[in-house]
């Protein structure tokens, strides 16, 4: 009798310390667990995976944000003389977009872009019925706002009004210096 309720009570301890440690395991394996990621991001093994516009260990930044400001501008295009003159970078409509005004000091309307990680992106497009654009930009580090205070912006602007076979004014996109913005205070 001693013998079986010896048995019995070994066995019984010995399934509630596997029970425990499967339980307590798959707790601990349950990276997500503690993890809450905004905006709809989800969590995949401990990491937010971030909807398009977000970014941040919990998805909790804005992605354009890091581009938004007013910038001061240097460039020398390949067909046009050295310029310096203010751009402001805004909101677009949809969460990646931004609107840059005053682009290239001669705009009446605004170029649009859009941002993927820290590169921007200025889809060809036609401004002012007059004006072809495209290019890209990259934002880097600067001694005052760190990583959110220059950008370096290859683009191209070609004048539909002399003909469409003009050559464009290149800002670093195929020939030429890129153009150089630096965020103002």
């Amino acid at each position: 009798m001693k013998a079986l309720f010896k048995t019995t009570l070994l066995s019984a301890l010995g399934a509630m310390a596997r029970f425990t440690a499967v339980t307590y395991s798959s707790c601990n394996n349950d990276k997500c667990k503690a993890i809450v990621c905004a905006f709809g991001g989800t969590c995949n093994d401990g990491v937010c995976t971030c909807p398009t516009g977000y970014e941040g260990p919990q998805c909790e930044k804005v992605m354009r944000d890091k581009f938004l400001g007013v910038y001061q501008v240097l460039e020398k295009g390949t067909l046009s003389e050295t310029a310096q003159y203010t751009v402001s970078v805004e909101p677009g409509t949809e969460i990646s977009d931004l609107r840059i005004k005053n682009f290239r000091n001669i705009f009446i309307e605004e170029v649009t872009g859009y941002v993927r990680s820290d590169s921007i992106f200025i889809p060809e497009q036609i401004v002012d019925e007059r004006w072809e654009v495209q290019g890209m930009g990259v934002i880097q580090a600067d001694k005052y706002y760190g990583n959110n205070g220059r950008l370096v912006l290859r683009y191209r602007v070609r004048d539909l009004d002399l003909s469409e076979t003009a050559p464009a004014d290149d800002f670093g996109l195929q020939s030429g210096e890129p153009s150089i913005w630096n965020k103002t205070p």
